[in-house]
């Protein structure tokens, strides 16, 4: 695995966490829509959480990355992937802070997350999934160009509910020929 480092879009640098940017996080990450849509991300979420959070995403095969503005270096959300060297796959993940959502920040963070496990870490599929309720999360990575896989059903537990967890995927040579498509649309 290779050194995390900062990734940069035209809106977005995605950097890894530190220790600083605690106070920041815990009112973007802690409100109970954003935990309401995620997994791993508990509500309340304490500052110990916060903790906890960075110091496991700094184990191997994890790559989190907080999303901050270009423009003025504020953290809106958090970006990752969670690798599997022996298949050669990863899943990704991301979140945004409820006032950063609908404006495309995710699918730009998730696109070059996707970029940098298929080019840099060289990985053969990337997958996703996300809660039947969270319609918005599946749009983004349709737009991503990955394929919904189907649907495991009542498959995770979120706050005593089981739920329904839809899955996607994407290789990496679909995922090479949709980058030439989209070039040729450019041209």
């Amino acid at each position: 695995m290779t050194e995390l480092r900062t990734l940069k879009t035209a809106r977005l640098k995605l950097r890894p966490y530190r220790e600083a940017d605690i106070p920041e996080l815990l009112p973007l990450i802690g409100t109970r829509e954003v935990a309401a849509t995620t997994l791993r991300i508990a509500h309340p979420y304490t500052e110990q959480d916060a903790k906890d959070f960075l110091a496991h995403s700094r184990e191997p095969g994890k790559i989190w990355l907080a999303i901050t503005l270009r423009s003025d270096g504020r953290q809106i959300g958090g970006a990752g992937l969670r690798v599997d060297d022996q298949h050669r796959h990863a899943e990704l993940g991301y979140w945004l802070g409820a006032p950063y959502c609908g404006q495309g920040y995710a699918t730009e963070a998730a696109r070059e997350m996707m970029r940098y496990g298929f080019e840099e870490l060289r990985l053969h599929r990337i997958f996703a999934s996300h809660f039947k309720h969270n319609a918005a999360s599946g749009r983004i990575l349709t737009k991503l160009g990955m394929r919904h896989e189907g649907c495991q059903r009542e498959h995770l537990r979120k706050w005593d509910q089981f739920v329904d967890s839809e899955l996607y995927g994407i290789l990496r040579h679909e995922w090479q020929s949709s980058r030439q498509l989209s070039k040729g649309d450019r041209e």
